[in-house]
């Protein structure tokens, strides 16, 4: 065979056999091949893709120091000098109570719902969260928010430090967002159950989850929906809180009464199951009805929030945002509720009255009185807060006559008076007519007939203080704070006080030689201002009367007589008083209308100087906060720095410890009580009588600046000493007339009945060294057969008027301090001076 046919059949040989089954690869294996390799690829990558993912969400976790040092952010509260909650500021509104002190039933309650098996697992409930994985798919098709039956510490974990999953928007995001959530929670979890025993875990949770209405923790939503404690929460209030959770907005009371009910009856019968309570107790429960309060809602709340606002301006200035927000200060007020809500009413019903005497603005609105009347309304801008006025309609007019119907669905007549007042305005501006469809403000009289209401554009403020310590005890900085921009009148408005200025004027007067009873021409005068031109100040009569006492200049608020006294001392004594005071600040300058007000200043500035008259001279500060505790209680403020080492001993029939008084003295004993003295005769003969009807020992000043811009009214009674300024914001005039003692000293008049109700009448204190002599009130000398009025007046030593130094006719005087009782059976009813007519209005005090 040729090498040629040897290689043909060597060819076809090995043909065939390529052609045959390989032993070594079986026919169909090629496929089984290639899946397991894939598999073996694909589960690979799949472990590196979950240990790279375990790696990724164990990274930033909290530490196990963080999990043991919780705390979580905590409501600040304010609290009354009486201890009643007056203000709460937070973030998240919470009250932290440690779980030694949460009812065992509040406790249960939420376990059983939230947690059946909490006290068995390890952190995770496999067998809930597999539930919840699987679910995850079914909540991204319906669109609903990714939810899962954590257990409760998972809740905490995701609570506090990770985030929870069903805050995971849908779609495969959502998803994705939802296990890596979810990883982390349960990763956390476990570190948490690692470090820390149920009990903590517990308290953790009942003070961490949010249960709606503002509520974070148990305690925050016992108080919001029920306005108790926990200790006094009953079972079925404590099954209502534990179905919150899940879902605050769908159990809201009374919007889905049955749901929350059927809900609450679920979680009662958890309880049962989980042997916590009994059936007996149970049926109990499930009988009850939930009704819920509206706390820190009330007149109270409202009228304090001037004063709350001052409040957190000051805390939050001296420990920041965080600490106010998140640190869970308890902060101990001066305000007293009682007083702070009179305060509020006077100071409104005072500047309402002002603004009936002038215009009717117009209507707040206008709509169709054909349609439909109550819907309109419910759209209508709501009446201010602590008023009990309706938005009311025009529905038919008719003759003069004007019917209305109110948000309540009442109707009846505008009285006469009323109609009237509007249709002057409407007379004056068609915008403010009448008409129907026409919306207002309104109160219904108890014979059916609405009275006419709108807001002021006039402003106020009054500030009531404690003349002893200092302690602020009202303060209302406008009509309304909604309407304010922030803006407290009391503390922050610079405006001139006008003739309230005019006591520290008559202070330094005495200091610097002068007596009650001096007599001081009433005249004419014209003082060279220092740039060229004459201050030539006027009365308020445009008359003038001669010789007269400091005391009737004071009382009768004469300027002329004002103006003399401080050119003769100079104007740089007088801005020293008022700067010794704290009226006046380092940057006001010395000049003569200084005496009539000139300078700016607050209604505090103003109320804290007459309170140093009232106490005998010493240095006061405002003071608005007396202490301030943190979380814990310790103490990180306290307003009264003086020691007293006794205070804690234990009583021994020992006398209570002296304290000791370390206020500076700033004006003489005996100055201050002249100034009171003198004041006290400002509402008895003066231009504050109409305040003498109360029936106590009171003292004050008037004031009332140029074109009417500003009226004051500064006043005092032996313990209380009470600031009220009228005017508006932009400066204007008020109108011929709308003086200190027309708009000011009638809110200062009702403030003070509410005050001093259920108190008996106080006399003023008389300090030793001041010495009481009978005068003629006329002359300030000693009476004679010409005298036709005498008055007891307060002299210095050696100052008072006499015959010759061995018979100097004292009453009473001395080393020691007079009691002021002993002198009513020698004076009697306190003696009026007549005095012409005209004499008897509030005088312009202005800066003529």
């Amino acid at each position: 065979m040729s090498r040629t046919e040897r290689y043909r059949d060597e060819y076809d040989d090995d043909r065939d056999y390529r052609g045959r089954d390989d032993y070594r690869e079986p026919r169909g294996g090629g496929w089984l091949r290639k899946a397991l390799v894939g598999l073996g690829i694909f589960a690979g990558v799949s472990a590196l893709a979950v240990v790279g993912f375990l790696i990724a969400a164990l990274q930033g976790l909290p530490s196990l120091a963080d999990l043991q040092d919780y705390q979580p952010p905590v409501t600040s509260r304010v609290h009354a000098g009486d201890g009643a909650l007056v203000a709460e500021f937070a973030d998240e509104q919470r009250v932290f109570v440690p779980i030694e002190q949460i009812p065992d039933h509040v406790k249960n309650a939420f376990v059983a719902v939230e947690d059946a098996r909490f006290f068995e697992h390890s952190g995770l409930d496999y067998q809930g969260l597999a539930r919840a994985v699987l679910r995850i798919p079914l909540d991204v098709i319906q669109g609903r928010r990714i939810q899962g039956a954590s257990t409760i510490t998972q809740q905490v974990a995701g609570n506090m430090l990770t985030g929870r999953a069903a805050e995971c928007s849908g779609g495969i995001g959502g998803v994705f967002c939802a296990v890596w959530t979810k990883l982390r929670e349960g990763l956390v979890a476990q570190r948490i159950e690692r470090v820390l025993d149920k009990d903590r875990i517990l308290e953790l949770y009942l003070n961490q989850i949010y249960l709606g209405n503002r509520a974070y923790g148990v305690a925050a939503a016992s108080l919001n929906y029920f306005d108790k404690p926990l200790s006094e929460l009953t079972v079925s209030e404590a099954a209502y809180l534990a179905i919150l959770p899940k879902g605050p907005a769908n159990y809201q009371l009374p919007r889905n009464r049955e749901r929350a009910i059927d809900r609450r009856n679920y979680a009662i019968s958890r309880m049962v199951e989980r042997g916590y309570i009994t059936e007996e107790v149970a049926a109990e429960a499930r009988a009850a009805d939930l009704v819920t309060t509206n706390r820190l809602a009330g007149d109270e709340f409202v009228a304090a929030s001037y004063f709350v606002e001052e409040i957190r301006r000051q805390v939050e200035n001296q420990y920041g945002a965080d600490a106010l927000l998140r640190g869970g200060l308890s902060i101990r007020s001066t305000i007293d509720t009682r007083l702070q809500l009179a305060a509020a009413r006077a100071l409104r019903a005072g500047l309402e009255d002002y603004d009936r005497r002038h215009d009717w603005r117009g209507p707040i609105g206008r709509g169709d009185a054909s349609g439909d009347v109550a819907a309109q309304l419910s759209e209508a801008r709501r009446p201010p807060s602590l008023s009990n006025w309706r938005r009311a309609m025009v529905t038919r007019v008719a003759s003069g006559a004007i019917t209305v119907t109110d948000d309540a669905g009442e109707s009846g007549r505008l009285t006469d008076n009323d109609a009237q007042w509007a249709a002057q305005g409407g007379r004056r501006d068609a915008d403010r007519r009448l008409t129907a469809g026409a919306i207002v403000y309104v109160t219904r009289n108890s014979n059916g007939r609405y009275a006419l209401r709108q807001v002021p554009e006039i402003q106020g403020a009054l500030v009531a203080m404690d003349p002893h310590t200092g302690r602020v005890l009202a303060m209302v900085g406008g009509y309304s704070l909604d309407d304010a921009n922030g803006l407290n009148r009391a503390t922050q408005a610079q405006r001139q006080p006008g003739s309230s200025f005019k006591p520290i004027v008559y202070a330094a007067a005495l200091d610097f030689g002068l007596t009650p009873a001096t007599l001081v021409d009433d005249g004419p005068l014209a003082i060279e201002a220092g740039d060229g031109t004459n201050w030539s100040p006027e009365n308020y009569t445009r008359e003038f009367y001669g010789p007269t006492t400091l005391r009737r200049g004071l009382e009768l608020s004469r300027n002329a007589m004002t103006a003399r006294v401080a050119y003769e001392m100079g104007p740089e004594r007088v801005l020293q008083y008022g700067q010794r005071l704290g009226i006046y600040g380092d940057n006001t300058q010395a000049v003569f209308s200084l005496a009539l007000g000139a300078g700016e200043t607050t209604v505090m500035r103003m109320t804290t100087a007459y309170g140093m008259f009232v106490n005998g001279g010493r240095r006061i500060q405002p003071i608005i906060i007396d202490r301030i505790q943190d979380r814990t209680g310790r103490s990180v403020f306290r307003r009264d720095q003086r020691e007293c080492p006794n205070c804690n001993a234990e009583w021994a029939r020992q006398r209570a410890p002296t304290l000791p008084d370390t206020r500076e003295q700033v004006l003489d004993p005996v100055t201050a009580y002249q100034i009171v003295s003198m004041a006290e005769g400002v509402v008895l003969r003066g231009t504050g009588t109409s305040i003498a009807a109360l029936g106590f020992p009171l003292g004050g000043k008037t004031g009332t600046t140029n074109d009417y811009k500003d009226a004051w009214f500064i006043g005092f009674s032996p313990d209380l000493v009470v600031g009220v300024w009228a005017g508006f914001d932009t400066p204007r005039d008020m109108g011929e007339g709308e003086t200190g003692g027309r708009i000011s000293a009638p809110i200062f008049r009702d403030f003070m009945r509410e005050a001093l109700r259920d108190t008996p009448p106080t006399p003023f204190r008389i300090p030793s060294g001041v010495r009481l002599v009978r005068i003629d009130a006329m002359t300030g000398l000693l009476p004679n057969a010409a005298t036709t009025t005498t008055i007891l007046e307060a002299f210095r030593p050696d100052t008072e008027p006499t015959r010759d130094v061995a018979s100097s006719p004292f009453v009473f005087g001395g080393t020691d301090p007079i009691d002021p009782r002993a002198l009513s059976s020698l004076t009697g009813e306190a003696p009026r001076v007549d005095a012409p007519r005209q004499e008897e209005s509030e005088d312009l005090g202005g800066l003529y």
